[in-house]
């Protein structure tokens, strides 16, 4: 079994010799902010939400990390058996299962952010691509964009009768997933050009804004980021794809795919453009994620802030400089089978990624936040790579408890300079702080499966500060979340990795992936706390006020 290590010392961690402390005055005004991170995530489906492991999943990622809105594909898929069409081809409308989705969402206090995808089978292109085990349709066909637009506006006007026009225009509605990724047969989400899905958007929107102008649109969820051509044509087009190899990768001017040109479109046509959503995965090659170059296509640390930045610069010189940015997917990798988003450096990736970009976007949602997730179909085996933040038992990651410790921080901060952060409550006047190690020698290549063998190689911290201004004797819970606390993966390698737990297997795994290093202390009776602690490999830290 594991030996845990607890943090040293009762009263303080002592400073070691030698090492440079920063002092930190937490009586000192602070800067507000707002935590982005928790503002969404994201599930596979929205069939998937009529699971009872799938809400309680969503009610614990709820209550430890906060996250508000919640995206999914597949509103429309013919899962969900929304539409129907009688033999004189008038259209009926069952809504049904989305409101079972919707209800229990709403009652864990967890708001729709709207994914108006994919097409019912009567309104996809006749002999369409069909994506996906569980046949989501794709198939762009421009003579049925007249039911397109019926569908759109009669599920916003019945959302709007069922959950109230207040609570609506808190929602948004995103149009589609991912319509760059088009005329490929291996792994595409929209079956027509550039051009049919601007004309789809303005549908869509033009749907939704005729039950209440309020209401928020926007577009285009398109996918990565890219440094070539090979999505500036009305097709996705391979022959215009460029490699860069790590040496190189980060020296290239990354573009949003789309974006431009949706943004000139919606002022051509004078469309409403309430936000821009897109997918900034910190890669290249989404329609390429398992094999070939995508293992090798990865960009730095850093990548997410400039491509937030790339569009800032987009929007301020549009009709548009107001409009939100909704990061609407994001993770380490595009990867259901990277078997890096089970274990520990996506934990230090995910907090320090979106403490370097405070500020910058309105949203930045994980995909995803659960394993119950079904796009290539289930995983062979308990922990497979998989997205989630959950596995499919319930076994939370590392990556959990990222969110979790980026939650119970306050809404001022003090102090920001790698690897420590610093905030206060506003409300109680309470200090939180997180420290992590993410490894200088992963800076230029954010962690993936190629990394598995040897991330644990990567340098230490050693971690000194001081906090004064504290109330004398003020106690601190300290958490450690590293290698050997909260890493369920190893646990369960420890084990055996067996394919099939048993029940007493997976009750021993699910304590023991809560199981992080726990330590009280207190300040002293000037009201300082004096920390040093060294932080192996991608550990990460809270200390929080009790």
């Amino acid at each position: 079994m594991k030996k845990t290590i607890f943090l040293p010392g009762l009263i303080a961690l002592f400073i070691v010799s030698g090492i440079n402390a920063q002092t930190i005055d937490v009586s000192a005004k602070g800067e507000a902010f707002v935590h982005y991170w928790s503002e969404g995530v994201c599930a596979g489906r929205v069939n998937e939400g009529l699971r009872a492991g799938w809400i309680e999943q969503l009610q614990t990622v709820k209550q430890h990390c906060g996250f508000k809105y919640l995206r999914m594909h597949g509103l429309f898929d013919d899962d969900m058996f929304v539409y129907f069409e009688k033999s004189d081809g008038k259209a009926v409308y069952n809504w049904q299962y989305v409101d079972e989705v919707y209800d229990r969402m709403l009652n864990l206090g967890v708001k729709p952010f709207v994914e108006l995808s994919f097409f019912p089978e009567k309104i996809a292109a006749d002999n369409g691509q069909i994506q996906m085990w569980y046949r989501n349709r794709i198939g762009f066909d421009p003579a049925r964009l007249p039911k397109w637009y019926e569908l759109v506006k009669n599920f916003t006007q019945h959302v709007v009768e069922r959950y109230g026009i207040d609570e609506v225009r808190t929602w948004y509605f995103e149009v589609w997933n991912e319509p760059n990724l088009n005329m490929n047969p291996k792994a595409g989400f929209f079956s027509g050009t550039k051009s049919d899905y601007f004309k789809l958007y303005k549908a869509s929107a033009e749907a939704v804004k005729s039950i209440d102008p309020q209401l928020k649109v926007g577009g285009p969820a398109t996918s990565n980021f890219t440094a070539d051509t090979r999505f500036d044509g009305e097709v996705y087009d391979p022959s215009k794809s460029r490699f860069y190899p790590q040496d190189k990768i980060n020296r290239q001017q990354w573009k949003g795919t789309w974006i431009e040109d949706f943004i000139a479109y919606c002022e051509k046509e004078n469309l409403p453009l309430d936000f821009i959503s897109t997918h900034p995965y910190p890669t290249d090659y989404a329609l390429d994620p398992e094999s070939g170059r995508s293992k090798d296509a990865i960009r730095y640390v850093y990548s997410l802030r400039d491509d937030i930045e790339w569009i800032r610069k987009q929007l301020s010189k549009s009709k548009y400089p107001n409009a939100e940015i909704h990061l609407t997917e994001w993770s380490t990798s595009p990867n259901s089978r990277d078997i890096m988003h089970d274990v520990l450096p996506p934990a230090a990736y995910i907090i320090k990624a979106n403490l370097d970009c405070l500020g910058m976007t309105n949203s930045l949602m994980y995909w995803t936040f659960t394993d119950i997730f079904e796009e290539k179909g289930g995983g062979e085996n308990i922990f497979h790579g998989g997205f989630g933040l959950i596995n499919f038992q319930g076994l939370v990651k590392p990556a959990f408890h990222a969110y979790r410790m980026l939650h119970q921080l306050g809404d001022e901060k003090l102090y920001y300079a790698d690897p420590l952060f610093v905030s206060r409550s506003s409300e109680t006047g309470k200090i939180t702080a997180i420290a992590f190690n993410y490894p200088a020698e992963y800076e230029q290549h954010v962690p993936a499966a190629r990394n598995f063998n040897h991330y644990m190689e990567a340098s230490e911290k050693q971690l000194a500060f001081t906090l004064k201004g504290l109330k004398p004797y003020a106690t601190f819970i300290v958490e450690i979340l590293d290698k050997e606390n909260g890493n369920v993966y190893d646990d369960w390698k420890e084990i055996g990795a067996p394919h099939s737990p048993t029940r007493e297997e997976i009750s021993y795994l699910k304590k023991q992936a809560w199981n992080t290093a726990k330590k009280t202390i207190r300040a002293d009776e000037h009201g300082e706390i004096h920390i040093s602690q060294k932080l192996d490999a991608w550990t990460c830290m809270l200390i929080k006020e009790l």
